[in-house]
Protein backbone atom coordinates (compact mmCIF):
# COMPACT_ATOMS: atom_id res chain seq x y z
CA UNK A 1 0.00 0.00 0.00
CA UNK A 2 2.73 2.44 0.59
CA UNK A 3 4.29 2.15 -2.19
CA UNK A 4 1.50 3.85 -4.06
CA UNK A 5 1.37 7.03 -1.60
CA UNK A 6 4.30 8.61 -3.28
CA UNK A 7 2.76 8.32 -6.46
CA UNK A 8 -0.73 9.07 -5.80
CA UNK A 9 1.01 12.80 -4.47
CA UNK A 10 2.62 13.05 -7.95
CA UNK A 11 -0.78 12.55 -9.19
CA UNK A 12 -1.83 15.70 -7.29
CA UNK A 13 0.53 17.63 -8.42
CA UNK A 14 -0.81 16.57 -12.29
CA UNK A 15 -4.90 16.97 -11.24
CA UNK A 16 -3.81 20.91 -9.62
CA UNK A 17 -2.23 21.28 -12.92
CA UNK A 18 -5.22 20.69 -15.19
CA UNK A 19 -7.17 23.07 -12.92
CA UNK A 20 -4.29 25.40 -13.68
CA UNK A 21 -4.85 25.18 -17.26
CA UNK A 22 -8.70 25.95 -16.75
CA UNK A 23 -8.43 28.56 -15.09
CA UNK A 24 -5.55 30.44 -17.29
CA UNK A 25 -7.97 30.07 -20.19
CA UNK A 26 -10.54 31.61 -18.23
CA UNK A 27 -8.47 34.72 -17.25
CA UNK A 28 -8.51 33.65 -13.30
CA UNK A 29 -4.94 34.21 -12.77
CA UNK A 30 -5.02 34.53 -9.17
CA UNK A 31 -6.31 30.44 -8.95
CA UNK A 32 -3.80 30.01 -11.45
CA UNK A 33 -0.82 31.21 -9.39
CA UNK A 34 -3.28 29.55 -6.23
CA UNK A 35 -3.20 25.73 -8.40
CA UNK A 36 0.26 25.97 -9.24
CA UNK A 37 1.70 26.90 -6.18
CA UNK A 38 0.02 23.53 -4.32
CA UNK A 39 1.14 21.38 -7.57
CA UNK A 40 4.24 22.61 -5.99
CA UNK A 41 3.92 22.02 -2.74
CA UNK A 42 2.62 18.05 -4.53
CA UNK A 43 5.90 18.39 -6.38
CA UNK A 44 8.00 19.12 -2.92
CA UNK A 45 6.47 16.13 -1.07
CA UNK A 46 6.11 13.19 -3.48
CA UNK A 47 10.10 12.92 -3.41
CA UNK A 48 10.28 13.15 -0.11
CA UNK A 49 7.73 10.87 1.07
CA UNK A 50 9.03 8.30 -1.59
CA UNK A 51 12.55 8.42 0.52
CA UNK A 52 10.83 8.47 3.70
CA UNK A 53 8.85 5.32 2.71
CA UNK A 54 11.46 3.99 1.09
CA UNK A 55 9.38 3.49 -1.77
CA UNK A 56 10.77 4.85 -4.66
CA UNK A 57 10.13 3.58 -8.33
CA UNK A 58 10.63 4.13 -11.84
CA UNK A 59 7.27 4.79 -12.76
CA UNK A 60 6.96 7.75 -10.06
CA UNK A 61 10.22 9.16 -11.59
CA UNK A 62 8.67 9.17 -15.73
CA UNK A 63 5.22 9.59 -13.71
CA UNK A 64 6.53 12.92 -12.17
CA UNK A 65 8.37 14.56 -15.34
CA UNK A 66 4.98 14.04 -17.12
CA UNK A 67 2.90 16.19 -13.89
CA UNK A 68 5.83 18.95 -13.87
CA UNK A 69 5.37 19.60 -17.79
CA UNK A 70 1.84 19.96 -17.58
CA UNK A 71 1.89 21.98 -14.06
CA UNK A 72 5.14 23.81 -14.77
CA UNK A 73 5.13 23.51 -18.50
CA UNK A 74 1.37 23.94 -19.88
CA UNK A 75 -0.18 25.75 -17.33
CA UNK A 76 2.08 28.79 -17.19
CA UNK A 77 2.18 29.13 -20.45
CA UNK A 78 -1.68 29.05 -21.21
CA UNK A 79 -1.37 31.78 -18.85
CA UNK A 80 1.25 33.40 -21.09
CA UNK A 81 -1.11 32.69 -24.43
CA UNK A 82 -4.01 34.32 -22.66
CA UNK A 83 -1.94 37.69 -21.71
CA UNK A 84 -0.96 37.85 -25.17
CA UNK A 85 -4.18 37.04 -26.64
CA UNK A 86 -6.39 38.94 -24.61
CA UNK A 87 -4.78 41.67 -22.57
CA UNK A 88 -1.30 42.44 -24.33
CA UNK A 89 -1.71 45.81 -26.90
CA UNK A 90 -0.03 45.79 -30.10
CA UNK A 91 1.57 48.23 -31.97
CA UNK A 92 0.22 49.00 -35.73
CA UNK A 93 3.44 47.46 -37.00
CA UNK A 94 2.71 44.18 -35.17
CA UNK A 95 -1.14 44.14 -35.81
CA UNK A 96 -0.46 41.26 -39.08
CA UNK A 97 0.69 39.09 -36.21
CA UNK A 98 -1.67 39.96 -33.52
CA UNK A 99 -3.03 36.14 -34.23
CA UNK A 100 -0.05 34.38 -34.33
CA UNK A 101 2.15 35.52 -31.71
CA UNK A 102 0.16 34.29 -28.98
CA UNK A 103 1.46 30.99 -29.70
CA UNK A 104 4.93 32.28 -29.08
CA UNK A 105 3.87 31.00 -25.62
CA UNK A 106 3.87 27.44 -26.31
CA UNK A 107 7.65 27.49 -26.80
CA UNK A 108 7.60 27.57 -22.55
CA UNK A 109 6.56 23.98 -22.22
CA UNK A 110 9.17 22.54 -25.18
CA UNK A 111 11.77 23.94 -23.57
CA UNK A 112 10.62 22.73 -19.59
CA UNK A 113 9.92 19.16 -21.50
CA UNK A 114 13.37 19.67 -22.43
CA UNK A 115 15.03 20.60 -19.25
CA UNK A 116 13.44 17.67 -17.19
CA UNK A 117 14.54 15.23 -19.63
CA UNK A 118 17.72 16.69 -19.12
CA UNK A 119 17.48 16.44 -15.78
CA UNK A 120 16.69 12.91 -15.52
CA UNK A 121 19.50 11.78 -17.31
CA UNK A 122 22.12 14.30 -16.15
CA UNK A 123 23.90 12.58 -12.65
CA UNK A 124 25.73 16.08 -11.86
CA UNK A 125 22.20 17.91 -10.73
CA UNK A 126 21.89 15.64 -7.40
CA UNK A 127 22.91 18.70 -4.85
CA UNK A 128 22.23 21.60 -7.21
CA UNK A 129 21.20 22.43 -11.07
CA UNK A 130 22.64 22.88 -13.88
CA UNK A 131 19.89 25.68 -15.85
CA UNK A 132 17.06 27.40 -14.41
CA UNK A 133 14.70 24.75 -12.72
CA UNK A 134 11.28 24.33 -14.55
CA UNK A 135 9.34 24.99 -10.85
CA UNK A 136 11.53 27.93 -10.58
CA UNK A 137 10.36 29.12 -14.54
CA UNK A 138 6.82 28.29 -13.75
CA UNK A 139 6.78 30.75 -10.09
CA UNK A 140 8.12 33.58 -12.19
CA UNK A 141 5.52 33.57 -15.57
CA UNK A 142 2.21 32.99 -13.42
CA UNK A 143 3.75 36.24 -10.60
CA UNK A 144 4.21 37.79 -13.72
CA UNK A 145 0.88 37.35 -15.59
CA UNK A 146 -0.77 38.01 -12.36
CA UNK A 147 1.29 41.31 -12.31
CA UNK A 148 1.09 42.74 -15.65
CA UNK A 149 -2.26 42.03 -17.16
CA UNK A 150 -4.03 44.44 -15.85
CA UNK A 151 -1.59 47.27 -17.15
CA UNK A 152 -0.61 44.86 -20.35
CA UNK A 153 -3.41 46.73 -21.86
CA UNK A 154 -1.90 50.25 -21.58
CA UNK A 155 1.45 49.81 -22.53
CA UNK A 156 2.99 48.13 -25.34
CA UNK A 157 6.41 47.39 -23.83
CA UNK A 158 4.96 44.62 -21.62
CA UNK A 159 4.20 42.83 -25.21
CA UNK A 160 8.01 43.30 -26.55
CA UNK A 161 9.57 42.40 -22.49
CA UNK A 162 7.20 39.34 -22.30
CA UNK A 163 8.14 37.93 -25.82
CA UNK A 164 11.88 38.68 -25.05
CA UNK A 165 11.78 36.86 -21.43
CA UNK A 166 9.96 34.15 -23.10
CA UNK A 167 13.17 33.00 -25.34
CA UNK A 168 15.63 34.25 -22.42
CA UNK A 169 14.21 31.96 -19.71
CA UNK A 170 13.36 29.09 -21.95
CA UNK A 171 16.97 28.85 -23.26
CA UNK A 172 17.87 29.52 -19.47
CA UNK A 173 16.30 26.32 -18.56
CA UNK A 174 18.03 24.34 -20.83
CA UNK A 175 21.92 26.01 -20.05
CA UNK A 176 24.77 24.73 -18.33
CA UNK A 177 24.73 28.05 -15.47
CA UNK A 178 24.93 26.51 -12.12
CA UNK A 179 21.87 27.30 -9.92
CA UNK A 180 22.01 26.27 -6.33
CA UNK A 181 19.01 24.32 -4.84
CA UNK A 182 16.50 26.07 -2.53
CA UNK A 183 16.84 23.19 0.30
CA UNK A 184 18.73 24.10 3.06
CA UNK A 185 22.06 21.55 2.92
CA UNK A 186 21.92 21.52 6.71
CA UNK A 187 21.72 24.08 9.64
CA UNK A 188 25.24 25.81 9.24
CA UNK A 189 24.26 29.53 8.36
CA UNK A 190 27.52 30.13 5.87
CA UNK A 191 26.62 26.80 3.90
CA UNK A 192 23.07 28.26 3.14
CA UNK A 193 23.60 32.05 2.99
CA UNK A 194 22.51 31.67 -0.86
CA UNK A 195 18.82 30.52 -0.03
CA UNK A 196 18.61 32.48 2.71
CA UNK A 197 19.03 35.41 1.66
CA UNK A 198 16.30 34.22 -1.40
CA UNK A 199 14.22 33.61 1.76
CA UNK A 200 14.41 36.70 2.82
CA UNK A 201 14.10 38.64 -0.48
CA UNK A 202 10.83 37.02 -1.42
CA UNK A 203 9.31 37.62 2.46
CA UNK A 204 10.30 41.80 1.59
CA UNK A 205 8.94 41.34 -2.23
CA UNK A 206 5.72 39.51 -1.17
CA UNK A 207 5.28 41.70 1.49
CA UNK A 208 5.44 45.18 -0.83
CA UNK A 209 4.29 43.27 -3.93
CA UNK A 210 1.87 40.60 -3.33
CA UNK A 211 1.75 37.66 -5.79
CA UNK A 212 4.18 39.38 -8.28
CA UNK A 213 6.70 39.33 -5.07
CA UNK A 214 7.51 36.11 -6.96
CA UNK A 215 8.58 36.92 -10.00
CA UNK A 216 11.22 39.33 -8.57
CA UNK A 217 12.28 36.34 -6.01
CA UNK A 218 12.79 34.41 -9.08
CA UNK A 219 14.98 37.96 -10.74
CA UNK A 220 16.73 37.63 -7.39
CA UNK A 221 17.58 33.41 -7.98
CA UNK A 222 18.39 33.42 -11.10
CA UNK A 223 21.37 36.75 -10.67
CA UNK A 224 22.44 35.13 -7.49
CA UNK A 225 23.00 32.18 -9.65
CA UNK A 226 24.89 34.07 -12.24
CA UNK A 227 27.51 36.08 -9.72
CA UNK A 228 28.08 32.65 -7.80
CA UNK A 229 29.12 31.16 -11.51
CA UNK A 230 30.81 34.14 -12.33
CA UNK A 231 32.57 34.21 -8.95
CA UNK A 232 33.44 30.27 -9.21
CA UNK A 233 35.23 30.56 -13.06
CA UNK A 234 37.15 33.50 -11.70
CA UNK A 235 38.39 31.69 -8.77
CA UNK A 236 39.38 28.45 -10.93
CA UNK A 237 41.83 31.09 -13.42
Amino acid sequence: MKKHIPNTITSLNLFSGCIAIVMAFQGAFFWVVFWVLLAALFDFFDGMTARLLNAPSKIGKELDSLADVVSFGVAPSVAVFVLLRNYAIYPDSLTVLQPYLPYFAFIIPVFSALRLAKFNIDERQTTSFLGLPTPANALFWISYVYGTYNISIENEFILYLTLALIILLSLMMVSEIPMFSFKLKNFKLKENLKPIFLIICAVIFLSFWGITGFAGTILVYIAISLLSSKQAKKSVK
